[in-house]
């Protein structure tokens, strides 16, 4: 345990990277802003062309709030009596770094670079943010000493556990563990060769997450479910998509669709289907893509066209996750063709019969083929098309037309924050990998862990977990309570995104060539990794609308 001295210093060395963070956001946030205004308002054309610069900000944004989030966990931790010699070490190596990227150069991708020149701050402006305090915090906080004992405290742990305290209270912990304790005993075993195989997640293991509840953790106790928080679903998406990122997405699936009936559903909609889907009685998919919209939902072409009592859907959509088996689809469709953009959208409560491999679609209307993917397996991939698809008209989200794209816009901060811990539990699951191999291949005379390249490449993965973690955590914290957190949600989805890629990279480098072989597991995990960047808001996107919010904000 390191001494009260040593622990405190990691706390301020954190709040001190804060403030210095902070204060630079400030003047990029002016010097941006000024560059993608015109008469004292933002300029979508403006803000295009200076994308590169509008995104760096959002970077620079999301490396302040980690850092913040990173100090405000060692303050947690130590009025708790908690922080010992590894958090503290997770949190000085994390600020030292991220305040010297900030300063040096964010990877906004593996080619994509944003330096504060980028963002119209000057080298006179940096160096006058450099106190002698901060030059110190730069030369002291992230050494090879400091990520060499880090390293050599991992290695002492037993099994592959979390990198230090994750400062959850008793309640959350302990379904850490339970799900921990689930995962390794029926999930981590097999998902490589299900993953191998392109095989579903069996359904014994789906009927396993009904009976602990993780469909209907979140779910208000009136509706048959758990009435817990944001936070608690965080935890159980990261330790499931530690074992296999389909298990972990299958309780974010049946959220995100109970969140859409409970924000905007009627109260015979949520009678009817909330219960069901919070027992794992039904099985719900979100089918919201088209294959030449992507991201502009504005421009969703698939009709739904009232008929009597029913609708009859006529379209196409893509990258449908899981329909075969699902029960009821939460359908984006245009009701009202003269509607301009997302005016005319709605919400149908598609109901359908499962399917099987050999007639996935067993009802009128409706075809598929699937679609084969790199990694995300377990639930399959589908391209789907609709012909006159009967849906019955009470089965339209909330009762009333044209309400489909606000539906759907209530439940991205929490769709955000899950996918950003998922993306932590694809990260951890790297380091275990990683970790042990490093441990147990011998080369030279020593095993891999001794050398230090690869002991860093450990030691920042480490830390990196911890900073996406925190993140996390956080934007849950604020959605329980209530505030509004896209902002957060988005740093934490577009940051942990990054970090499970990293560390996969990472990992897989540590294997060598044996981390190009499918028998090995990494291989897997780095094909899960790949997809975070990609869906519920490609990374690009995010940038802009974290850009977007902060440039809109005069505050």
């Amino acid at each position: 345990m390191p001494s009260a001295q040593m622990s405190s210093e990691s706390v301020s060395d954190a709040q001190l990277a804060s403030e210095t963070a902070r204060h630079l956001l400030d003047l990029a946030t002016k010097t941006v802003r000024a560059r993608v205004s015109h008469d004292g308002a933002l300029s979508s054309a403006l803000l295009e062309q200076e994308q590169r610069a509008a995104h760096g900000l959002a970077w620079l944004a999301t490396y302040s709030e980690a850092i913040r989030e990173l100090a405000a966990y060692g303050v947690r931790l130590e009025s708790e009596g908690r922080l010992g010699e590894t958090e503290s070490l997770l949190i000085s190596i994390g600020a030292g770094e991220y305040l010297a990227q900030i300063v040096g150069g964010i990877p906004m991708s593996q080619g994509e670079m944003v330096r504060p020149a980028d963002l119209g701050l000057s080298a006179s402006t940096v160096a006058s943010v450099m106190t002698p305090a901060v030059e110190a915090l730069l030369q002291t906080a992230n050494t090879a000493a400091k990520r060499a004992r880090l390293v050599a405290l991992m290695g002492q742990q037993q099994g592959a556990a979390t990198v230090g305290d994750p400062g959850l209270d008793e309640t959350l912990e302990s379904i850490r563990t339970e799900m921990r304790k689930f995962a390794a005993a029926e999930v981590e075993p097999f998902a490589h060769q299900w993953h191998l195989d392109n095989a579903y997640i069996p359904m014994e293991v789906v009927e396993g997450l009904a009976g602990m509840g993780v469909f209907g953790l979140t779910l208000p106790e009136e509706f048959g479910g758990m009435g817990l928080g944001k936070e608690s679903m965080c935890v159980v998406s990261e330790e499931l998509s530690r074992a296999y990122i389909g298990v972990g997405s299958l309780g974010t699936r049946s959220e995100i669709a109970a969140e859409l009936i409970l924000c905007g559903g009627t109260e015979a909609q949520k009678a009817h289907w909330l219960p069901r889907i919070g027992s794992g009685e039904i099985l719900p998919t979100a089918v919201f893509t088209e294959p030449n919209t992507g991201s502009d939902l504005a421009s969703l072409r698939t009709r739904a066209v009232r008929s009597g009592d029913s609708y009859r859907v006529t379209g196409n959509k893509t990258w449908i996750t899981h329909p075969v088996r699902a029960d009821v689809m939460t359908m984006l469709v245009r009701t009202n063709p003269d509607a301009p953009g997302y005016k005319g959208l709605s919400i149908l409560l598609a109901e359908k019969p499962r399917g099987t491999d050999a007639d996935p679609f067993p009802v009128q209307g409706l075809t598929g083929g699937e679609i084969e993917v790199l990694g995300y397996r377990g639930m399959k991939e589908y391209e789907l098309a609709f012909d006159g698809f009967e849906v019955p008209a009470d089965n339209l989200l909330g009762g009333e037309e044209g309400h489909g794209f606000k539906h759907l816009m209530q439940t991205f901060e929490s769709a955000r924050i899950q996918t950003a811990a998922r993306a932590v539990g694809v990260a951890q699951s790297a380091l275990d990998l990683g970790l042990r191999y490093a441990q147990d291949r011998v080369q030279f005379g020593k095993p891999l862990i001794a050398f230090p390249r690869v002991a860093d490449k450990l030691a920042m993965m480490a830390v990196e977990v911890a900073i996406a973690r925190q993140m996390t955590y956080y934007s849950a914290r604020a959605k329980d309570a209530g505030k509004r957190c896209d902002l957060e949600a988005g740093m934490a989805k577009l940051l942990g995104a990054r970090v499970a890629w990293a560390a996969a990279d990472n990992a897989l480098q540590i294997h060598g060539g044996n981390g190009f072989a499918l028998e090995y597991a990494i291989s897997r995990v780095l094909c899960d990794a790949r997809i975070l960047n990609i869906f519920e808001g490609a990374a690009e996107i995010q940038a802009q609308v974290i850009a977007r919010r902060l440039l809109e904000d005069r505050n």
